[in-house]
Order: C-alpha cells, then structure tokens, then sequence
C-alpha cells in the first residue's frame, strides 16, 4: 500500500465483512497487507475488475473492485428549497413495466426465442433505474434525463444525465479506465 494525503474523507464503500485481500500495484504478484472487514474505503479509479482505493488513513492498495460494498450518499443540500414534484407512484409505475419488459425479453432469450441481435432490438432504449434504502429512494426518469430523490413524500432532482448521482462535492471522482488484463 502506498500513503497519499488526505482531505475531506468520505468513503464510497466499505471493504466486505469478512476483510479482503490487498495488492500495492494491480498485479496478482504483488500482495500487500489485506484490509480488515468494514473498514471505509474511497474508490479512487477501476482498471477492470481491479480497484484503487483510499483509506482514511491515506493508506492507498488496489483491490478486487467486484467485492466492495458501496456506501448510499445523502442526496447533495441545495442552497434554496428544492423544487419537487409531489408523487413518486408514476415513476415508479414506469420503472416497474420497464422492468417487467426486460425481464420478459431476458426470458426470451434464455429460451432460445431470441437471438443477440433481437434481444437488443427489443430492448433498445430501455432505461431503468430504482434504488431504495430504506426510507430513502433514487429513482430515474427517462424522459427528463435525471434521477430523483424521495424521501417517501416527495421528490427533488438529484442528478441529470450530464452529471453522476453521487459525484459531486465532497465525493471522490472516479475514473473508469479500460480494463488492460484480468484479476
């Protein structure tokens, strides 16, 4: 692991309960100290299945990213009172046919009824998104572009498609980089 300094921590996971395997460089050749169970982590950059992360500490290691749990952020505090729109039901109404759609065109194809090329043809523009924790909830509406938050009572824009949910202030970008070889 390598030390960096850190700034305004906040993790984006946490490593799984039973603690995971480290590597200073992602190279299987190459282990480091694992990482205890639960510890909070920032994921800093995804090289395939690999993860760099970031610990409290400043503590740096690169991880299997497919075991690392993430950390729900709160949605971001505006500056003014939001402007929501007051009932969550016609999304998620949307968002459950969607899903009922793609679930019968995965059934399909799992039957041999359709073929890579048909399967994609029925499932073009297709847009799902739906996140519940507990009383909390993300929820994307594909005509407008943007997820919402709801907090059971009413929604508020969270993010539009010109931005991430989840990487603003405070967050750690992420940068996603074409996978070079295997973990």
């Amino acid at each position: 692991m390598t030390k960096q300094p850190t700034t305004g921590f906040r993790p984006t996971h946490v490593v799984p309960p039973n603690g995971m395997p480290a590597w200073e460089a992602p190279d299987p050749a190459r282990p480091t100290v694992p990482l205890d169970g639960l510890l909070p982590v920032v994921l800093v950059e995804r090289l395939g299945d690999w993860a760099h992360i970031r610990c409290a500490n400043g503590w740096a290691a690169w991880v299997d990213g497919r075991h690392l749990v993430a950390v729900p952020q709160d949605p971001p505090v505006g500056d003014g009172p939001p402007a929501g729109t007051a009932d969550a039901r016609p999304l998620l109404a949307r968002a459950e046919q969607a899903l009922a759609d793609y679930r019968s065109a995965v059934e399909a194809l799992a039957a041999g009824g359709l073929d890579g090329q048909s399967f994609g043809d029925r499932t073009r523009g297709l847009r799902i998104g739906v996140v519940v924790d507990g009383e909390s909830m993300w929820v994307y509406d594909p005509d407008e572009g943007r997820w919402l938050y709801g907090d059971g009572r009413q929604l508020h824009t969270y993010a539009t498609d010109g931005s991430v949910p989840g990487e603003g202030p405070g967050h750690a970008p992420t940068r996603h980089v074409a996978p070079k070889g295997e973990l």
